[in-house]
This record gives C-alpha cells, sequence and structure tokens, in this order.
C-alpha cells in the first residue's frame, strides 16, 4: 500500500477494500491492516482481483473518488466514477489542447525534455561505471550533442519540428547502444531500431518491452480519468494509444531500455531463447518470455526516489505517478508537466 499525491495505491493483490462510516478499511485475511479517511483521498488504484466492498464503491462514487481496478500485472479492468464533474472537464481540456497544434507542441515539449535528458544520463553513467571497456570521451560527446537537442527543444514551436529533434536525438542515442551491451556479444547486437518485424535479438526484446510499458502507460493514464486514445506528440490514429506513446516517451530509456540491457548484461536470458522466421522477423519462445516478464514483474516492485515527489515510489508506480501529474497540469493545478528527469 503507498499513499502518493492523494491516491492510495494498493499493490498487495489479496488485500480487499471495504467501508466504515467515513473511512476505507484495507482488509487481508479478514483483518484489518489499514484504515485511512476518505477526505483525505482524490483516488484509489488497486492492482488484484480480491475487490471492493460494494458500499466502499457507492461512497467513491458519491464523494468523486475515482476508484480503479487493475490486473496484478497492471492491465485496467474497470473505473468506478459518480457524476461527471471532474473527469469530463479534465477529458474536455485534453481534447481542446489535442485540437491545437501549438498548444499540443507546448505539452509536448516537456515529453522530449524528459526523454532527451534521460538518455544522456544513461550514456554518462556508463562512460563513468564502464569507462575502461567503452570509448568514454565519445559517450561524452555524444552527451554534449544531446544538450544541444534540448536546447532546440526548449524553443521548438512546432509538433513538426519537435519529431525532427526527437529523432535526430534518438539516433545520436541508439548510434551509442551497441556499446552498452557488455555480455554475450555473439547473440546480442544492435546496430539500429528496427521493427515490425525487428529482425534481431535485442530489437525483439525492445519491442517487447516497450508494448509492456505501453500498456502500463494506458493503463495508468485511463486510471486517472484521461483518454489515452487521444496525445498531443502522436496524433489521432484508430486503434492507437497516443497519449500512452507521449508519456512513455520520458520512460523508455529509463524503464525499457535499461531493463533489456540488465537481462542481457546479467545474462538472465541467452541467444537460444530467440527464433529466426523465413521473413526475418526475430521472436522469442515461450520460455523466455516467461522470463522476461517475470523480470519485468519484479524490476517493478524495485525501488527510486521520484525527483520531483522527493518520495520512494517502486518503479512501476511512476506512470502513474506521471499520469496523475498530467492530470493535475491540465486541470490547471500545475503551472507545468514535470517529466521524469533521471539522476
Amino acid at each position: 500500500m503507498r499513499k502518493l499525491l492523494n491516491t492510495l495505491y494498493i499493490i498487495t493483490p489479496d488485500n480487499y477494500l471495504a467501508l466504515d462510516g467515513e473511512t476505507v478499511l484495507i482488509r487481508k485475511n479478514e483483518e484489518t491492516v489499514k484504515r485511512l479517511p476518505l477526505h483525505n483521498l482524490e483516488a484509489i488504484v488497486t492492482f488484484g482481483y480480491t475487490g471492493a466492498s460494494p458500499a466502499l464503491m457507492g461512497a467513491c462514487a458519491k464523494r468523486s473518488i475515482d476508484l480503479s481496478f487493475l490486473t496484478p500485472s497492471g492491465r485496467f479492468l474497470a473505473r468506478v466514477v459518480g457524476e461527471s464533474r471532474g473527469n469530463v472537464t479534465l477529458r474536455k481540456e485534453q481534447y481542446r489542447i489535442s485540437d491545437s497544434e501549438e498548444k499540443s507542441c507546448a505539452v509536448a515539449r516537456n515529453f522530449i525534455i524528459g526523454k532527451i535528458y534521460n538518455a544522456k544520463w544513461i550514456l554518462e553513467r556508463a562512460a563513468r561505471d564502464h569507462g575502461m571497456r567503452l570509448d568514454a570521451e565519445r559517450l561524452k560527446k555524444v552527451s554534449s550533442m544531446l544538450t544541444k537537442k534540448l536546447e532546440e527543444v526548449v524553443y521548438c514551436g512546432e509538433l513538426e519540428q519537435l519529431r525532427g529533434i526527437e529523432g535526430n536525438a534518438a539516433n545520436m542515442y541508439f548510434g551509442e547502444f551497441d556499446g552498452l551491451i557488455l555480455q554475450q556479444r555473439e547473440s546480442f547486437y544492435f546496430n539500429g531500431r528496427n521493427k515490425r518485424p525487428p529482425t534481431d535479438n535485442v530489437n525483439a526484446l525492445l519491442s517487447f518491452t516497450y508494448t509492456l510499458l505501453a500498456r502500463d502507460c494506458a493503463a495508468a493514464l485511463e486510471a486517472v480519468g484521461l483518454d489515452a486514445y487521444v496525445g498531443f506528440l502522436h496524433r489521432d490514429r484508430p486503434g492507437r494509444a497516443s497519449l500512452a506513446l507521449d508519456l512513455m516517451e520520458e520512460l523508455r530509456c529509463l524503464v525499457a531500455d535499461r531493463f533489456v540491457l540488465s537481462l542481457i548484461n546479467k545474462k538472465a536470458i541467452n541467444g537460444e531463447g530467440f527464433v529466426k522466421r523465413e521473413n526475418g522477423a526475430v521472436i522469442m519462445e515461450d520460455e523466455t518470455r516467461k522470463t522476461v516478464l517475470a523480470a519485468w514483474q519484479e524490476r517493478k516492485r524495485e525501488q527510486m526516489t521520484h525527483p520531483f515527489l522527493d518520495e520512494k515510489v517502486e518503479w512501476g508506480l511512476v506512470p502513474y505517478v506521471q499520469a496523475t501529474l498530467l492530470a493535475r497540469f491540465l486541470r490547471g493545478d500545475l503551472d507545468e508537466y514535470p517529466p521524469l528527469m533521471w539522476k
């Protein structure tokens, strides 16, 4: 259980939620383990199938406290809301901004600032920790080039220009990605990002992990009342969760890329767990996929100190924190959306 930004997160799947007057009860095996007053809460997010009492659901609906249900792995199931007061206003503001390319660019800039900043951090960290095995001077040079891209983003006023800056920065970062693979070089190498389909083991891992991250971001956005399919950087396309793709931009390097490098460098997987099909597509075998999913869930339980909140947060809750901050910005409670900038 964790309370952040007036949102109660129930991360233990066998906890049951009940109501006692104006208090929410967190129960386990018929025993109350925690009591919290409802008036302090804006939302409740619970991971698991145990559920909540009808009385609590009714009380949350009456008080406009969003009660969201997700699977233990983080897939969004449903949300209980009352009369359409807060959420409809929030979504209408989201749609208004999305309809304006100028306003969309102002929001999207912060996603890309977070993405480039975190890419810089990964390269600088690699140069510091593995300077004897890597070309540290080259990594520092690329980091300096990314700093210039950050400056360009700050003054960028057009979406197409912003996409161009982001694309150039991504190419610089991925140009050094192969050097960050320190083990199993015969099976895991990276000659550039490719997808639909991925044609090597590393790209297969990246694509699969990005899919997991996008799902987590979409669930987080739905949990705070935003429309995951209406984005700012990524424009509307049927069936595409555009805002989830926006939100995950700043998290790709930190969450997904570091996770993939860890799997390879710690030899949690090996090249025998991948199959190349006749069309050149590389896919993971079932056992490797299970290993990756188990490691992904384990990584989500690890803690970090959120730089904006200055509180310890599980990595698995980071998309929910960022989604909540985005919702607060759209409501006017924050002057700017604060991207996750890790250091």
